[in-house]
């Protein structure tokens, strides 16, 4: 018996996870079926290749080599598939892109232009965080990202777009108070922050705030900016928000803005460096460089 590559997937899943209902439910499959997956896997190669500590699964060191190698295999397996495709003299297939839910990385127009450039080339667009896109790129799960923060993974390719510049905001009514605060007096304040401490909020924030050996006062937290926002206009505490954003809230009268801190942090496109030469890779940086001319790795 042969190890399928959807077997593969789901062992990395699980891996990354370090849990088998979340894997599950990262890969839209039963918690059984995912089950069934690594305990298949596990007979075929007759080796243990995860042990439960607590509540997660770790990792045996047989499991560490077997997860190098299957991250390995699907990237191949994606690579042949758009070459074996190229082959008939179209680029033809489909593309897996995330992109956090802001219109201002502009991916409706890249995916526009790629339909105009490459018709036969179909994208399922999947909002994803960037700590999440990083992660599921080299899964697998993704072929290409859309993603704040800095490139330090040397398997992923990155390619910059612009640079977004962030802004520490609060409710209007705290106006005076927000004009007006030291680093210390803005730390004291109730805080609304990144729930997940990889995300690209979390590192313009150590940046700000914990390198001057300062905490901030969470009083609540968050996975999605734009509920973040709303938290933010209903008078809960300060964030740190994108100017565009800022600006145009301030602009309105509903938030205020401190005239301490701007940050900034550059907006990718990533892949794969396995996959730099895949033709349907090569067909969206060229429908991005029609939106983005200025794009560079």
């Amino acid at each position: 018996m042969l190890i399928d590559l959807v077997q593969l997937r789901t062992f990395i899943g699980v891996a990354e996870e370090q849990h088998l209902t979340r894997a599950a439910e990262r890969l839209h499959i039963s918690q059984s079926a995912a089950s069934s997956h690594i305990r298949a896997i596990e007979d075929i190669l007759g080796t243990q290749l995860f042990v439960r500590t607590n509540r997660s699964l770790q990792l045996t060191r047989a499991g560490e080599l077997v997860l190098d190698r299957a991250r390995m295999l699907l990237n191949e397996a994606s690579v042949f598939t758009s070459f074996a495709r190229e082959l008939r003299g179209k680029t033809e297939g489909r593309l897996v892109v995330g992109s956090s839910s802001d219109p201002s990385n502009r991916v409706a127009d890249i995916v526009a232009s790629l339909y105009h450039l490459h018709p036969l080339v179909q994208v399922d667009l999947r909002v994803r965080q960037s700590a999440g896109a990083r992660q599921d790129i080299k899964a697998g799960e993704l072929d290409v990202g859309i993603q704040l923060g800095p490139s330090v993974d040397p398997a992923i390719m990155h390619y910059e777009l612009t640079r977004v510049r962030f802004r520490i905001v609060g409710p209007i009514a705290w106006k005076d108070q927000i004009e007006t605060a030291s680093w210390e007096d803005l730390t004291n304040m109730p805080w609304i922050t990144p729930l997940d401490n990889r995300m690209a909020y979390s590192t313009i924030l150590a940046q700000l705030f914990t390198s001057k050996g300062l905490e901030l006062n969470s009083v609540a937290r968050f996975d999605n900016a734009a509920l973040a926002r709303s938290m933010v206009q209903a008078g809960i505490g300060l964030m740190l928000m994108r100017e565009s954003h800022a600006l145009k809230a301030e602009r309105e009268g509903s938030l205020a803005i401190s005239p301490l801190a701007e940050a900034e942090l550059p907006l990718h496109i990533s892949h794969l460096v396995s996959r730099k030469n895949d033709p349907l890779i090569l067909a969206f940086m060229e429908a991005a460089k029609e939106i983005w001319p200025a794009l560079r790795s």
